[in-house]
């Protein structure tokens, strides 16, 4: 290809600091290096991790970086000892690597990787990696190894999931993060039973991923829980059976829910990031069996529970990308998408321009949006 070993110049969207607006750039993406793909984006869906990460984490030397890890392309080239890849293949990259050789990846029971982004890439000194983009002759930060909020990005050949040539990529971008994280949640960290009774506490992207696994299990009754009315619609079309609003209650939401479920629900899944839901969330299971789900991303603030909450036989657990182990499960990911058996479309509200990013964030934080999607 033409391209091939030359530096590309595309444009991207940068966050300079915390808690401003990102701004769209024109970047230098270099060629990939060994072991390393260098992807065309054509989609990325706009997580609410992004947010978290620009607005409220504070991260000092996070900055500047490109955000985004949700997307999906095309590969442009590949670096020495790349052979999994080629030039023209789609591909989703991700944020939980797989190289299949580590302690993490040998196991059966974790799907985390011990050669991911965090453990291999150079680091800057500070808490972040660095990655091969430059713009205005500064070395730019790649958001979890991706950085897909830009025309180019050059990632780790274990970060790279292969998909079908067929793969719409403005609608299997979704299975970068959200769907799986919360499809999987169900299926493979709390592993729901046939029957059980689950509780879904927030009702985002993710939130709605966890209740389509709860229907997927074969979850008899599934409560979404979200102070956003407008959702349960949405909720409904996933397979959620029961609405609450906590804020129709004058008791707290885990009160609400064990009477209901006649002493709670058997599992419980937080999609929203918040401390306090978290509790909440594992006060509202069953004493002696129910298992609760630690979804949403919260690495600011720290957790108070009385260990009476667990002596019964309650347990506490915490997923990271749904538990797939992500280079073997996303393609079949897709090929479920591809066969009907799981949803996409329907989590997509909005389709912006990657200038539309800041738009995107406002859309998300007014309620308005599950997930907007940003076509290059």
């Amino acid at each position: 290809m033409p391209t091939t070993g030359k530096v590309i110049t595309c444009k991207a969207a940068v966050a300079w600091e915390d808690g401003k607006p990102l701004t769209i750039e024109e970047v230098q993406v270099a060629p990939p290096q060994e072991h390393e793909v260098r992807i065309k984006i054509v989609a990325t869906g706009v997580c609410h991790t992004d947010l978290h990460f620009l607005y409220t984490s504070h991260r000092k030397g996070g900055f500047p970086c490109i955000l985004g890890h949700e997307g999906a392309g095309i590969v442009e080239s590949v670096g020495p000892g790349v052979t999994k890849f080629k030039p023209g293949d789609k591909v989703i990259p991700v944020f939980v690597s797989q190289c299949g050789e580590c302690k993490n990846c040998r196991s059966p029971r974790s799907n985390l990787c011990d050669n991911s982004w965090w453990s291999k890439q150079q680091y800057d000194g500070k808490t972040e990696p660095l990655g091969r983009i430059t713009c205005k002759r500064q070395r730019i930060i790649q958001f979890e190894g991706l950085g897909t909020f830009a025309e180019y990005s050059v990632v780790y050949d274990i970060a790279v999931a292969k998909i079908a040539d067929d793969a719409p990529l403005d609608k299997v971008c979704l299975l970068g993060c959200g769907v799986s994280t919360g499809y999987g949640a169900a299926l493979n960290s709390a592993k729901v039973q046939p029957g059980s009774t689950c509780a879904v506490f927030g009702l985002g992207a993710i939130g709605l991923a966890a209740v389509m696994g709860c229907q997927a299990a074969g979850a008899s009754r599934i409560i979404a829980v979200d102070i956003n009315k407008d959702k349960f619609s949405k909720a409904k079309e996933f397979g959620a059976t029961d609405f609450v609003n906590p804020n129709d209650h004058d008791k707290p939401i885990q009160e609400v829910l064990s009477g209901l479920t006649d002493g709670g629900v058997d599992y419980s899944f937080e999609c929203v990031g918040n401390v306090e839901l978290m509790v909440s969330a594992l006060e509202a299971c069953n004493k002696s069996w129910g298992v609760s789900v630690i979804v949403g991303w919260n690495n600011t603030e720290m957790m108070s529970v009385s260990p009476a909450q667990m002596l019964g036989g309650r347990s506490w657990t915490g997923t990271v990308f749904g538990g797939w182990k992500s280079v073997e499960s996303v393609p079949k990911l897709v090929a479920d998408y591809m066969a009907k058996r799981i949803k996409l479309d329907e989590f997509i509200t909005h389709t912006l321009p990657l200038e539309g990013v800041n738009d995107a964030f406002d859309l998300m934080t007014a309620g308005k949006s599950i997930r907007t999607i940003l076509k290059m």
